[in-house]
């Protein structure tokens, strides 16, 4: 009874402690909930139709998009410039791809397993030509090649040594057959939009008529150009009226936005290059004197080595490729600078020879247990070889085809490094005549070679070259870092941005419009930082300093405008929107100055410009030389026009008013219609229209590409 006292006592108490831990509890729960909703959109690279794109699921698609090129190309890495239009190309397929789904999912339209085993049976699709399974008989897709491999890649599943580069394959098939169904779903879309336009007979006569019915005019000119702008008075009303003719043109459907900014690109000082050329002076000493040509370009850190073996000029750097026919062998060049590249180089013939292209050749490697034995073996075989011996019948003794290959100076010629044994073993390539033989000691063994052809003699060129960059110092970068954030620490708008860059020697440039797809800032490498600042920043804020490019680089930007999605701000267009105002008032300027005119002696006199045009068609728009502008509406005023008649209107331009007598109008000659060649072309034209249709799919799609935080 006393704890039950003591209870009502401190009930109130009790109450709100319970009530405080059932919030905290409640509280927690709402926090996780809310921090799990944030990293699931910290997690979204985009939107499609109202569907989240997790950045996990682009990347897979990326990285198998990059073995296929890997695969199909031969290479084993891509530079950034290649890994970014990569990423664009896998984005903009992925959402094609999910916007033709959904619209042929709404009419019932697919791809079937049987359409596509068909068109397997065909083997003529170029995607299908693309893979690995082509007959080079036919020339054709074989589809019994694929069904053997897949038996095959089941069959070597567990087999370590053979299930990677199996995989590889069968990833590279699943990628055909997934864009194979995606291009045809597409294509069949389309063929579908295109065949609804319909052609008819009276409209192929209209088509025909209007690309070959030409009209020779007389054609009076008077260009906007002859009257001042500043005798042309705009006000705000005008604008505004304009604005909302033409807003429809204004309409964006992805954010914009505008900076202003200062790039500065650390470059070489003075004494950097100096400290450099004294390093090139040395080398050229070196070379010239005749020391060890592979040591001196070690020691000078050239960025292209040496190798010892004479190459075709297509190996060498062009700056150095262009000078080796005007040198003599053992020449040694000054320093010279290569401004394209920014490189101080230094360059030694050493040899120029004819050499062939292309050698073929066979080899009998040999080993043993011991280097001894395997010199001795070696021996007895070059022997036997040189007298008379047949080769693959030594060869197959040791369990070897000896089955001639070729080898051409490309397979070589640009290797960064090369070792002694690759470099004597070339070497004997590249000299031996054809059925001669050499018997080639290496660490470990021996091969005994013979070349069998040598074709395409080519110039080769030993050449020792020493190339270096002209860097700047840490000193230099250290100097140049402290001035341009002295710069942005003391000017935080961009008023003193503006005002103040002269003083420190820098310029403001101007960017606008830049879309968040874009991937860098200002053409500079290592900006997406800056991008992401961006598109998170206000107008009027200014960003901290970015250390960008190749780390050459100092960059601060300001943000000058936003342009959302919708129509565009009549102050945003305004430039634009004037000038149509302008060309406006210019042209009822001119009508009223050319009121009653009814010949072109009259539009003379009244200081119009009289030229003749002729073979004019209502399909091309007449190119006008005296305003300087191309003009469609006067090609079908023209069109329109009796043979003997004078134009019954000014015609409005893009670049000057117009009127016209028609002299005559006549069909080319020659040229007879077709009707079922003219509705042909018409439906291929009615085709490329509806080609256009995923442009409005895509703003209807909602399609929200926020890659820029990612990548």
């Amino acid at each position: 009874m006393a704890a039950l006292g003591k209870i009502r006592k401190r009930g109130v108490a009790l109450v709100c402690i319970i009530g405080l831990g059932l919030f905290a509890f409640i509280a927690e729960e709402a926090f996780r909930s809310c921090e799990a909703t944030k990293n699931q959109q910290r997690q979204q690279i985009g939107e499609v139709l109202g569907n989240k794109v997790n950045v996990q699921e682009f990347q897979a698609l990326v990285d198998e998009y990059q073995e296929v090129l890997k695969m199909t190309q031969g290479v084993d890495n891509f530079s950034e410039e290649q890994l970014n239009s990569i990423k664009d190309e896998v984005w903009n397929s992925f959402v094609n791809e999910q916007i033709i789904q959904a619209e042929a999912a709404k009419i019932g339209l697919t791809v079937t397993d049987e359409e596509l085993q068909n068109m397997m049976k065909e083997g003529t699709n170029p995607m299908l030509l693309r893979s690995p399974f082509v007959n080079q008989q036919t020339g054709r897709f074989d589809a019994t090649m694929l069904t053997k491999f897949l038996d095959d890649y089941k069959k070597n599943a567990n087999n370590p040594q053979m299930a990677e580069s199996y995989d590889r394959i069968y990833k590279y098939w699943q990628f055909i057959e997934k864009q194979l169904r995606q291009q045809t779903l597409a294509q069949k879309y389309q063929a579908l939009l295109g065949n609804s336009i319909l052609s008819n007979p009276v409209s192929a006569k209209m088509a025909f008529e209007g690309q070959n019915q030409e009209s020779n005019i007389q054609l009076a000119s008077i260009a906007y150009s002859s009257i001042n702008d500043n005798d042309v008075k705009v006000d705000d009303s005008d604008l505004k009226a304009k604005y909302e003719e033409q807003k429809e043109m204004f309409k964006q459907t992805v954010e914009t936005r505008d900076i202003k900014y200062v790039d500065f690109q650390v470059e070489a000082s003075a004494a950097d290059r100096k400290a450099l050329m004294t390093t090139m002076q040395e080398a050229s000493t070196k070379l010239q004197s005749g020391a060890n040509p592979a040591e001196v370009v070690r020691k000078a850190q050239s960025q292209f080595p040496y190798t010892g073996i004479a190459a075709t000029k297509r190996a060498y750097p062009s700056d150095i490729a262009a000078k080796l026919d005007s040198m003599s062998v053992g020449q040694t060049t000054a320093p010279f600078e290569t401004k394209g590249d920014n490189t101080l180089n230094v360059v030694k013939l050493i040899s120029k020879v004819q050499m062939p292209d292309s050698i073929e050749y066979r080899q009998i490697q040999v080993g043993g247990a011991t280097i001894e034995a395997a010199r001795k073996t070696a021996d007895s075989i070059y022997t036997a070889l040189k007298a008379g011996a047949d080769f693959e019948a030594i060869a197959k003794k040791y369990g070897q085809t000896a089955q001639k290959q070729w080898l051409t100076s490309a397979m070589y010629e640009n290797s960064a490094s090369m070792d002694e044994d690759s470099k004597n073993y070339l070497n004997a390539i590249n000299t031996l005549s054809v059925n001669d033989l050499k018997n080639i000691e290496f660490s470990q063994g021996n091969i005994v070679l013979q070349v069998t052809n040598r074709k395409a003699m080519v110039d080769k060129y030993d050449v020792a070259v020493v190339k270096h960059t002209i860097d700047f110092s840490k000193a230099t970068y250290s100097e140049a870092y402290n001035k341009f954030s002295q710069y942005v620490s003391e000017n935080k708008t961009l008023e003193e941005l503006e005002k103040n860059a002269a003083k420190f020697g820098f310029k403001v440039q101007e960017r606008r419009d830049m879309f968040n797809s874009e991937h860098n800032v200002a053409g500079l490498r290592a900006t997406r930082e800056t991008m992401k600042w961006i598109f998170d920043a206000k107008v009027g804020e200014v960003s901290p300093l970015y250390e960008c490019g190749n780390n050459d680089n100092l960059l601060v930007v300001a943000l000058t405008g936003i342009h959302p999605v919708g129509y565009r701000s009549l102050e945003a267009v305004k430039e634009m929107v004037k000038a149509e105002v302008i060309r406006d008032k210019k042209f009822e300027q001119i009508k009223t100055k050319f009121a009653g005119v009814a010949d072109i002696a009259a539009a003379k006199a009244k200081g119009a410009r009289i030229d003749s045009v002729n073979q004019i068609t209502f399909t091309a728009p007449v190119f006008v030389q005296a305003t300087g502008a191309s003009e469609p509406a006067l090609a079908g005023a023209v069109a329109a026009a009796k043979q003997g008649e004078f134009s019954k209107a000014l015609v409005k331009g893009n670049g000057g008013a117009y009127l016209f007598q028609v002299l005559k109008k006549a069909a080319r000659e020659g040229v007879k219609f077709d009707e079922k060649a003219t509705e042909q072309m018409l439906g291929q034209q009615a085709a490329q229209a509806a080609s256009r249709f995923m442009q409005e799919l895509y703003q209807k799609a909602g399609v929200v590409d926020n890659r820029y935080l990612f990548f």
